[in-house]
């Protein structure tokens, strides 16, 4: 009896496995490689995640170095705090440096630190609608009208992308300086926005 040459069953599959696979390796080798996954993600095109400044606490670290380093500036309180002007014109301030004040106060007191309020238009150098301000020769009068020992006194300058943050306490007596601490912070959103306010 002649045998078939009719191909079986499972040759038949066989062979279609095959040629399914040759067609897929054609059409891979038509794809530009432009289309390719992922093909055109680069470090240069990756965006960086948003920083964002948390002023709070940078000014909080900032205040445990100074008294890190200086742990006699406690001999020195009473301590009134004055508003942080822009280093550039001393009559200036801004929301940034009102708040940067306070915070920085506030995280000396939490420390120990005997500080004093002072909030009277004639107790502090004030320039209108910038808050208290402070020059160097104001140092004496201010220790004779509030009988503190010690001013707590910050000037910032604004970059590009941070603000620097210089702070130092100076002794009323003498006007030396006991301490200083300096921040480099992140210009973000948030931060930009508190100078808004500081052409009047």
């Amino acid at each position: 009896m002649k045998q078939s040459t009719l191909p079986t069953f499972s040759t038949r599959r066989v062979w279609l496995g095959l040629l399914t696979s040759l067609l897929g390796l054609l059409l891979a080798g038509c794809i530009p490689a432009s289309s390719a996954p992922y093909s055109t993600y680069t470090r240069s095109s990756y965006t960086q995640p948003y920083e964002s400044t948390n002023l709070s606490a940078e000014i909080s670290a900032a205040a445990k170095r100074l008294l890190s380093v200086n742990p006699e500036l406690s001999q020195h309180d009473p301590m009134i705090a004055a508003t942080f002007v822009d280093i550039n014109d001393l009559r200036v301030s801004s929301t940034f440096g009102r708040i940067s004040s306070e915070l920085f106060a506030s995280a000396l007191s939490q420390a120990g630190i005997h500080m004093r309020e002072v909030k009277m238009r004639d107790s502090l150098f004030i320039e209108e609608r910038l808050g208290e301000l402070i020059l160097s020769r104001e140092v004496k009068r201010l220790k004779e009208a509030y009988s503190a020992n010690s001013i707590l006194m910050g000037t910032y300058a604004l970059g590009d992308h941070r603000v620097y943050v210089s702070v130092r306490v100076v002794r009323t007596r003498d006007a030396i300086v006991l301490a200083t601490a300096n921040l480099s912070l992140p210009l973000d959103h948030n931060l930009r926005s508190m100078f808004s306010d500081s052409a009047w």
